[in-house]
């Protein structure tokens, strides 16, 4: 005998029925021919509409819905409950989107230049470079290098990221304070723009000649016959697969290599030639991928020091690439320049103010140099330079110069030719006017003591001091450094072009150093206005 259903097993099964019979009617019964379009695309609106009030509905079944969110559910109309529903797909869909959340500039400073940034440099055709290798550096490399002083007060560190400021001493009026690669265009005037097509013109004007550049154009030939298959070059020119020992006097630094290649680049640089226009662009562009992948990228910035030429490498080498930014606007080349030139502030002195041969020495004039040429660079591409770096750059010429800032020693105050003259391009660089009269003195004192016959190293920044002091004593050195330099370059075989003058770094540096010197000298009417 069937057991009778209770009375809330009646209720349901009645209310099934209802249901069952309600849908049986709804099936019957056909919609009118010209509502039948409607009611689809209502059916689609409704759909999940539809499916959230079912769901609430079996809810209230299972008696785990509350009475207000039944009511609520039975009044409210479909098109509400389905605008709700896609609000919060929207809402979900939009915190899944994070953007990243590190600024442009300390990213890169953590991860180095990204594969878009050096995108660049690849438009340039590569296929005359013999077996170099373009990929861009993209693990950092931790500097290895500690301080020398590790008890240095943090109130000394530099800041982690530069910010844009004005630097006044830097001969500039103002440096921009918005985006850099919006403005950097603005600047060129100001000290690259005689490399261009006026250049010519400025060869005559400033006591250049049909023979200086003549001699230039030789430099620049034999400097490229010398590069190496991977794009650099080194001291020891001879094992260049074009040479093959044809050339006398290799240098002794055959490790040296970023310190080769970047003097190798800059007489190109000087000479107008990058690697988006002029005869030698696929020469530049091998030296300055060269010098890009040698970089080792850490917190501290991006190094070129190496064994052998130490800060002198990552100097020389910081010129380069800020040049080379400088005159091309390659979005490519500024995260590596920026690196180059925050390396620099790290590796000052904190307490001294100078540099030397491993970071945070206490410093010597002729290493401070080549540092303050490359910030120099760097203002001019606008970029950032903390106040800080050149204020601490004039305490520490204060600690070496004597006769009240008119000459300068090496280490202590003294009156070395090199270093004195080192010391007075600094100071011209850092801000000092022509009217100051130490400056005077140390112009009078260089002019006194004249170019040098086995000294390029003196030459080269005496012919820079000379060259922006002008007047006639710029004429009087000029005549002699010009012709002297013209007379003695080679003119046979396969050394026809370069230079090579036994004496102060000569021998360690070789052909390829005092080629490269004598070039740049040769380059002072326009390399720098």
């Amino acid at each position: 005998m069937a057991k009778k259903p209770s009375g809330k097993n009646r209720a349901k099964a009645a209310k099934g029925e209802d249901k069952s019979a309600a849908k049986a009617a709804a099936k019957n019964k056909k919609p009118p021919a010209d509502d039948a379009g409607k009611q689809g695309v209502e059916q689609v609106r409704g759909a999940k509409a539809t499916g959230v009030r079912e769901e609430l509905l079996e809810a209230d079944e299972m008696g785990t819905a509350n009475p207000w969110m039944r009511e609520a559910v039975r009044q409210t109309p479909s098109w509400l409950i389905s605008m709700v529903f896609h609000m919060i797909i929207l809402l979900i869909l939009a915190m899944l989107t994070i953007p990243e959340g590190l600024p442009r500039d300390l990213r890169e400073l953590v991860m180095g230049p990204g594969e878009n940034e050096m995108d660049d440099l690849d438009e340039l055709e590569d296929e005359d470079i013999e077996d170099l290798d373009l990929d861009v550096i993209s693990d950092p490399v931790a500097v290895e290098v500690e301080p020398e002083d590790p008890d240095v007060s943090p109130v000394d560190e530099m800041e982690a990221a530069a910010v844009a400021v004005e630097l006044n001493e830097f001969g500039l009026e103002h440096a921009p304070r918005n985006d850099l690669l919006a403005t950097v265009g603005a600047y060129t005037g100001s000290g690259l723009s005689g490399r261009g097509k006026g250049k010519q013109g400025l060869v005559g004007k400033y006591g250049g000649s049909a023979g200086s550049e003549k001699a230039v154009a030789m430099a620049l030939k034999w400097l490229a016959n010398h590069q190496f298959p991977d794009g650099g070059w080194s001291f020891a020119h001879q094992l260049s697969p074009q040479c093959h020992g044809q050339c006398r006097n290799p240098g002794t630094l055959p490790k040296a290599r970023i310190g080769a290649t970047a003097l190798a680049v800059l007489p190109f640089l000087g000479a107008g030639q990058t690697h988006k226009t002029g005869k030698y662009k696929k020469t530049v562009k091998g030296g300055l991928y060269f010098l890009v992948k040698q970089m080792k990228l850490s917190p501290k910035g991006g190094s070129l020091h190496e064994a052998g030429g130490n800060m002198y490498s990552h100097g020389i080498a910081s010129i380069v690439l800020c040049e080379a930014y400088a005159m091309t606007h390659d979005k490519g080349l500024y995260n590596p320049a920026q690196q180059a030139v925050n390396f620099i502030c790290y590796a000052q002195d904190p307490v001294g103010g100078g540099w030397r041969y491993q970071p945070r020495q206490k410093g010597d004039t002729s290493v401070v140099g080549w540092q303050i040429m490359a910030l120099k660079s760097g203002h001019m591409a606008y970029l950032r330079i903390p106040p800080v770096v050149v204020k601490k750059a004039f305490t520490y010429l204060d600690t070496v110069q004597q006769n009240s800032g008119a000459s300068y020693g090496y280490a202590t105050p003294g009156a070395g030719q090199a270093t004195t003259a080192i010391g007075l391009l600094c100071r011209m660089y850092l801000g000092w006017k022509k009217e100051n009269p130490a400056l005077a003195r140390g112009a009078q004192q260089v002019s006194a003591w004249g170019p040098a016959k086995s000294n390029m190293y003196y030459n080269y920044y005496a012919t820079q001091v000379m060259r922006h002091w002008e007047g006639d004593l710029w004429k009087k050195w000029n005549s002699v450094m010009r012709d002297q330099l013209v007379k003695s370059q080679a003119t046979k075989g396969h050394e026809e072009g370069s230079w090579f003058i036994a004496g102060s770094h000569g021998k360690r540096g070789g052909r390829l150093y005092c080629t490269s010197m004598a070039t740049m000298i040769l380059e002072v009417y326009y390399r720098h206005l």
